[in-house]
């Protein structure tokens, strides 16, 4: 028989139930305790955890390593130079274009035996456009006249082609960084390939760091090589002459050496 329970004794049953942990003793729907709980349905991860998922995007490649990508994309479908300039011009990736007065392509004769790959714009090549317009600029073209090469001259054989590693200026002239290198490094090397010259005579220690993956023009200079299909001559910037004039008589020695070569591959 059923029992009636007094008010102590309903109390301390509500009050253990507390203590157990209740919190309300009405839900808003029934629960039935004897059912067996259905499995939890698997959640997707949160957008925000970063946790990879099979249908979320790829991600981001490395920027230096895009930035190198595209580069070789665009500069292998350059078919002309007057292409590998538009090319350069819409490249997007190195930011130095931002600063820069002027895009500097090229300055001489295409198709010259002799190509000059130096190494960056200064101020007066940013402002007229052109590679090697300033004092050293001056400094070489009277370096190279000396032997009978020009970069005014319509010859091929007597006639010079000039560019740079870098086509904008780096901000106060400062070195170019690898990364900046790397990426221009594709359009250099179609640029070559489409002057085609006989000889490439690098122009300093960034020009060497480009084409030969080396530093250290002083033990560099004068001494022939080989990069992109073709002979190499490392020599110092006409800059740097402009500096230490005593190495000038290096450089002549030089020069009579390209003067050789040259007779040697006619």
């Amino acid at each position: 028989m059923d029992q009636e329970l007094d008010y102590h004794a309903l109390r301390a049953a509500l009050e253990w139930q507390v203590e157990l942990g209740a919190t309300e003793a009405i839900g808003d729907v029934p629960v039935d305790r004897t059912a067996i709980p259905a499995s939890a349905p698997k959640q997707a991860p949160a957008a925000a955890s970063g946790t990879p998922d099979a249908a979320d995007p790829p991600p981001v490649s490395d920027p230096v390593q895009q930035a190198l990508s595209d580069a070789r994309v665009a500069s292998a479908r350059s078919e002309t130079l007057t292409a590998l300039r538009e090319a350069l011009a819409a490249y997007p990736h190195c930011e130095l274009r931002k600063g820069a007065r002027n895009l500097v392509f090229a300055d001489g004769q295409p198709g010259a035996r002799v190509m000059i790959l130096g190494e960056a714009p200064g101020r007066d090549e940013d402002r007229e456009g052109r590679p090697f317009v300033g004092r050293a600029g001056q400094l070489l073209d009277r370096m190279f006249n000396a032997i009978g090469l020009s970069r005014t001259d319509p010859d091929p054989a007597k006639g010079l082609y000039i560019t740079n590693v870098l086509p904008w200026r780096p901000p106060q002239n400062r070195d170019p960084r690898p990364d900046e290198i790397a990426m221009m490094m594709p359009f250099v090397q179609r640029h070559v390939a489409l002057v085609d010259p006989d000889i490439l005579v690098l122009m300093g220690n960034i020009s060497c760091q480009a084409a030969l993956g080396r530093k250290g023009i002083t033990r560099l200079r004068g001494q022939w090589t080989e990069a992109m299909d073709r002979p190499v001559l490392p020599m110092f910037h006409p800059a740097f002459l402009l500096r230490q004039p005593a190495q000038k008589r290096a450089t002549w020695a030089d020069l009579l050496s390209l003067q050789a070569k040259l007779r040697g591959l006619s």
